[in-house]
């Protein structure tokens, strides 16, 4: 009897254990606000999606990229340790609400209707909304010439309102507007589609269809830009503004210090904008 009683008491223990591992991030109660609570726990847990060279991607098993090396120093400075997940963008800011993690710490788009639901920190990065072909495509020389073609660009990312938007202006030019709208999961798989011709073009951040057409040679070229310039940010809780002005001031700590342009020089070759203000939309929170 008292062995059965040892078995039941550790299942219960070890049922509770696994149980706590699904529950969302809690604080620690005398903790007055994120940071704090970071700091007591020992841990930071971000999440990121690693598909966005040179931003952020996998490398020997490992995360890297420009980002992540923002990232390392944030979290140095914290005095934590990093607990980093790769997980697919489109459950990046549900996770994020949901207290899956503490920080978004991936590159994402601001735009009016996230700015309304998420707080952005301060940009790490700027991009344009370029359109890419393969590099012996004849028929498309500049944006309006997607007219009847089957665009790609990544699901629920910030571009693809942005060609949704543009597919609406054709039309309402007298054009065909996109043949198809292909979605994809990661803009990885979009370059792959655009190789291999099941697509006619797509849609990406300028930065990363520099990086692309340098590591693949004389595969794709740019034929013109969409939309309007936009910048790259990571994303906290609203409610988790001592984090964001945490993150602020180390970025902006590099910024000022230079090491904000090497780590730029470093992953992509040239300069990005990211200001300390001006970068959010009316009624940002």
């Amino acid at each position: 009897m008292v062995e059965f009683l040892s078995f039941t008491r550790r299942s219960v223990v070890s049922a509770l254990a696994a149980a706590t591992l699904l529950l969302p991030l809690s604080g620690v109660s005398h903790a007055e606000g994120l940071v704090d609570q970071i700091k007591q726990r020992g841990t930071i847990v971000v999440g990121t999606e690693a598909a966005f060279e040179p931003f952020e991607f996998v490398r020997d098993g490992q995360i890297v990229g420009y980002n992540k090396d923002i990232l390392d120093y944030v979290v140095a400075q914290l005095g934590v340790k990093l607990d980093q997940l790769n997980l697919p963008f489109q459950g990046l800011l549900p996770g994020l609400l949901a207290k899956k993690f503490d920080l978004m710490a991936t590159s994402t788009g601001i735009n009016p209707e996230r700015a309304a639901k998420y707080a952005y920190t301060r940009p790490t990065g700027s991009f344009e909304n370029v359109i890419v072909v393969r590099a012996d495509e004849e028929r498309i020389k500049k944006p309006e010439d997607i007219n009847g073609m089957v665009v790609a660009t990544q699901l629920a990312s910030s571009v693809q309102p942005i060609i949704e938007a543009y597919d609406k202006e054709l039309k309402e030019k007298g054009g065909k507007g996109l043949g198809e709208l292909k979605l994809f999961t990661s803009f990885p798989e979009t370059h792959v589609a655009l190789a291999s011709g099941q697509v006619d073009a797509i849609v990406i951040a300028s930065p990363s269809a520099a990086v692309l057409m340098k590591n693949v040679p004389d595969t794709y070229k740019v034929v013109g830009s969409i939309g309007e310039f936009s910048y790259l940010s990571w994303v906290v809780r609203p409610e988790d503004k001592d984090l964001r002005e945490f993150i602020n001031a180390k970025i902006g700590e590099l910024a000022d210090s230079g090491k904000l342009k090497e780590m730029q020089m470093k992953w992509f070759g040239f300069e990005m904008k990211t200001p300390s203000e001006g970068y959010l939309p009316p009624g940002a929170l």
